[in-house]
């Protein structure tokens, strides 16, 4: 029987947004007969998780025991109690001795005088008694819900039954307040008067990302990523704040001004300002000051006329306004919403009051031009003047976001006809967000600077930010390239601009390297000829860059151009300039150290600019260079570092998602490898992107090599060669793809056209030297010669290229040659590397050099093939143990059974895990647990004695 509530079998997709490693563990615990405490501040989304862990765990229970307490009930004394048991107790109010349910029934119905005083010990009796006696009918949940509202009864009775419910199918699925500080242990108690086998659960902020995702989820679009930061920063991560704050925001009839504060609705206000009644006028005037400044202190406020400060906001702490900072001397609100709470509490002329203190009293200059901007109401040069000067100090210190945001407000006290006038500094600050990442606050302000600029110049320049708003999408701005060789008309500077951008159309859209190499060419000379030295590096750095890939024999002479003085500082770090040019030379060119020490520096140096862009793509150069070099575990970090900058700005997310692709498929989770190749595929079709079209169809290639599914490895290989040749691209170090393409083949009985791939693309290489890809292919080439029954001739090119790669410092594929190696020479047949009826010769060695190798790359993904591997020879080669019968599977548990079963099948840990919807851990552990019932020691006995038990 069930006596609960109805819930969907499953959450909606948004109840688990950035709750998905919190879910595991729940279900982990929940699954082994454990129960779970969740905990965190209001707003933070426990009712939510508890909603969606309670319908996925209701549907293993028998009985479902509910409680959900509000604060203004919380003074009626066993009332939670009664939600728990009313429609239960009387099933089994018959098996309690009379006094228990005496007692019990008085105090569920409120007839007579039960009280914890009076009836104390048979209340307590009587409620393990009946939870004693629905779980011996089947398994019993308990969800209860705000915990900190219990009535104290209903909280002592269920704590004393929780206690001693020992070995009972009793699970229980609580939720507690507790305040943002989590180092505050403020759930102890609750954890305490749980089961002995709860699990506590703290929910944590949710990411800019993950905050991003879940107001799409609730119809919160067309969101800037501007506004969803400010959101993100203003609600601290805070589900419930964060969609208020987009509910405001739509029903807003205006949007805020970048560096604006946002609305908040009177809701918010009332739940985090209820205290401030406790303060007096002069205390929240200090409060409001404190939240007005960037990074107030005492002795700031002291600077701003805040005589008391230090008395008013120790006050302020005690009633949890503000956060105690114990190491530093800054004042911190308790939650970011109170500071922006109160801002919006405070009237127009309060605010400017508190601006006006503090535009002489910051001792940064930035900041004081802030607060007097802030102050200033209407037009005033002075103003404006020191807010471009602040703007341009800004950029100076690597703050392009802080530079853009003062730009527009020296914008908005400009006077029309100042010099450099107001549409010039809102052009100076799109640039400024441009340079921050900040895509969409860049192109709205340059579309809105284009509809009142009439100078070419202005024009052409607005259109600059608008086709690189774009990014990779491109094509959603073609309309755009008419209008701005219209605007430039024979001006060389601007037509050079221009023509700049029309390479990188005819790159992304048309897919034509080599118009897009004619495109740079013109522009680098229109761009000489006007002594524009910054756009000619650029172009270029795109000239070579499409030579290089191209295979072209001019890109040496075209990058030494491009590196020749005089050089501009901020294009020689840009991601387009000549240094990133001269890292994708020697990374192709097998110049790995040299290529890391470039990338390295040029990453430091445009993080220090604040470039953001700049910083995504050489995040991703060094990922991949610590890929090649085989040290896949720093790889795959920095991988996931440049996706989460790539999730949080809407930049390179394409790109990135593709060498994250990679990196996972070599150091990290197979699963995601595929998901990410996927996206990446899908992102850039949808952006009309070939050139990253073929890369991530290379990605998905490999991810589906390393998961062992050929024919896909096949049919998405096929699609990138055609790709490359559509684009010109005859370079194979670009994306070096040829090697698992033959592979597959082999695998797949193709052996002919493998040797085809490897002809064609060996003679490219030697054309341009690249040694690496032809030890790759010599890898390919052996195994093909190994599926004709050549295996002598397969170890020996096995064996040296495997020797060159490892001296070119190639660590994971030359443990790629390792495993190929011990493969040949171990297992072909099962391998499909030999042909029937040719029998293996042993070689000296199995799979051990393979396993040295993947391990000193972390390259977990090819050590469970290669744990698979040995498994699989084991099983053809070794004898199963003599104490070991196949009928001893029979003594097992069903999941312990079903968990064998997969390992049978060659299914690693993860597999087995999605397979049967439980963790890794829980197939670890369920693994120890088989292994000491048959009395085995690893997977290997398991498959031999799979083999034996099929055998007869």
């Amino acid at each position: 029987m069930r006596g609960d509530f109805k819930e969907p079998a499953r959450p909606r997709p948004d109840l688990v947004i950035g709750r998905e490693e919190l879910f595991a563990a729940a279900r982990d615990q929940l699954a082994g007969g454990g129960s779970l405490l969740v905990h965190g501040p209001a707003g933070i989304g426990k009712s939510t998780v508890l909603r969606a862990l309670a319908a996925e765990s209701a549907e293993s229970a028998h009985t479902v025991l509910r409680c959900s307490a509000t604060e203004s009930e919380s003074h009626l004394p066993f009332l939670a109690l009664t939600d728990l048991l009313g429609l239960v107790v009387d099933t089994v109010s018959d098996r309690l001795p009379a006094p228990q349910r005496t007692a019990l029934e008085s105090a569920l119905t409120g007839r007579g005088e039960s009280t914890l005083q009076r009836d104390g010990l048979a209340l307590r009796l009587a409620v393990l008694s009946v939870l004693r006696a629905l779980a011996a009918r089947g398994p019993v949940l308990i969800v209860a819900d705000d915990l900190q509202w219990l009535d104290p009864a209903s909280a002592e009775l269920l704590g004393f039954a929780a206690r001693r419910l020992g070995d009972m199918p009793v699970r229980m699925l609580s939720a507690v307040r507790t305040d943002t500080d989590p180092q505050d242990q403020q759930h102890d108690p609750y954890l305490r008067a749980s089961p002995p086998n709860t699990l506590a659960v703290r929910l944590n902020p949710l990411s800019r990302a993950q905050t991003a995702e879940l107001l799409g989820h609730r119809g919160h679009t067309g969101l800037s990523r501007s506004t969803v930061r400010d959101i993100h920063r203003t609600s601290g991560g805070n589900p419930l704040f964060a969609l208020e704050l987009g509910r405001a925001l739509a029903e807003s009839p205006t949007r805020p001004s970048p560096g604006e504060a946002l609305p908040v609705p009177t809701s918010l206000r009332a739940l985090v300002l209820s205290r401030l009644e406790m303060l007096s006028a002069e205390a929240r005037r200090t409060l409001l000051v404190a939240s007005a400044g960037a990074r107030p202190t005492v002795a700031l406020l002291h600077a701003a006329g805040r005589e008391d400060a230090e008395a008013e906001t120790a006050h302020a702490a005690s009633l949890g306004l503000l956060a105690t900072e114990r190491e530093t001397p800054g004042i911190r609100f308790a939650h970011p919403l109170i500071s922006a709470a109160l801002y919006a509490e405070a009237s127009a002329a309060e605010r400017r009051a508190a601006h006006v203190a503090l535009s002489t009293a910051a001792s940064d200059p930035i900041e004081r031009a802030r607060h007097l901007a802030l102050a200033t109401t209407g037009t005033d040069p002075q103003v404006a003047a020191r807010l471009g000067e602040a703007a341009a100090a800004a950029r100076d210190r690597g703050a392009p976001s802080v530079a853009a945001g003062l730009g527009l407000l020296a914008a908005r006290h400009t006077p029309v006809d100042a010099e450099p006038g107001p549409d010039e500094r809102r052009l100076q600050a799109a640039e400024d967000a441009l340079t921050a990442g900040e895509s969409d606050l860049a192109r709205d302000i340059a579309r809105d600077t284009l509809r009142r600029v009439t100078a070419a110049a202005d024009r052409v320049r607005a259109w600059m930010v608008v086709i690189d708003a774009a990014g990779q999408a491109m094509a959603e701005v073609d309309a755009v390239f008419p209008q701005a060789l219209a605007d430039a008309g024979d001006d060389p500077r601007l037509l050079a601009l221009v023509r700049y951008q029309l390479a990188w159309r005819a790159l992304l859209v048309e897919g034509e390297m080599t118009k897009g190499r004619e495109e740079a060419a013109i522009a680098a000379q229109l761009a000489a000829r006007a002594g524009d030295r910054p756009t000619e590096l650029l172009a270029l750095g795109f000239q070579a860059q499409m030579e290089t890939l191209m295979g072209h024999p001019a890109a040496p002479a075209t990058i030494q151009r491009a590196l020749r003085e005089p050089q501009d500082p901020r294009v020689a770090c840009d991601h387009n300039g000549a240094g990133a040019v001269r890292f994708r030379w020697l990374i192709m060119g097998d110049q790995l150290a040299e290529a890391r020490t470039t990338i390295t520096a040029l990453l430091r140096e445009v993080r220090r600019r604040g470039m953001v862009e700049s910083e995504l793509h050489f995040l991703r150069g060094l990922a991949e260079t610590e890929l090649r070099s085989g040290h896949c575990g720093r790889a795959l970090d920095l991988a996931r570092e440049s996706l989460r900058l790539a999730r949080d700005t809407g930049i390179g997310e394409a790109a990135t998602a593709m060498l994250t692709s990679l990196a996972e498929a070599a150091g990290g989770d197979v699963d995601r490898a595929l998901a990410l190749a996927r996206e990446a595929v899908d992102r850039a079709e949808e952006d009309g992107d070939l050139v990253y079209l073929s890369r991530a169809l290379g990605a998905l290639g490999h991810a589906q090599l390393v998961a062992g599914d050929f024919v896909a490895v096949v049919r998405s290989l096929r699609r990138v060669r055609e790709l490359e040749e559509r684009l010109g691209v005859t370079d194979p170090a670009r994306g070096r793809w040829h090697g698992d393409l033959a592979e597959a083949l082999v695998r797949i009985g193709e052996p002919v056209e493998a040797q085809d791939v490897i002809d064609a693309t060996r003679a490219r290489a030697l054309r341009l030297g690249r040694e690496s890809v032809l030890a790759v292919l010599d890898r390919a080439e052996a195994l093909v010669r190994a599926a004709r029954g050549e295996q002598a001739a397969a170890v020996r090119q096995l064996t040296a290229a495997q020797d060159r790669l490892g001296k070119l410092g190639y660590g994971l594929e030359e443990a790629r040659a390792a495993y190929a190696l011990a493969g040949v020479r171990t297992l072909p047949h099962a391998l499909g590397l030999a042909r029937a009826g040719v029998t293996p010769t042993p070689g000296p060695t199995s799979y051990d050099e393979a396993t040295r190798l993947f391990r000193r790359c972390r390259a977990l993904p090819w050590l469970r093939q290669v744990e698979t591997a040995t498994a699989t020879a084991a099983t053809a080669t070794g004898p199963t143990p003599a104490a070991l019968a196949p009928a001893a599977l029979d003594s097992l548990a069903a999941t312990e059974r079903q968990v064998a079963a997969l390992v049978m099948e060659g299914a690693t840990n993860r597999e087995i895990a999605a397979r049967l919807f439980i963790s890794v851990k829980t197939v670890e552990a369920t693994l120890t647990r088989v292994y000491r019932k048959l009395g085995i020691r690893s997977r290997v006995d398991i498959v031999r004695l799979a083999a034996r038990r099929r055998n007869g």
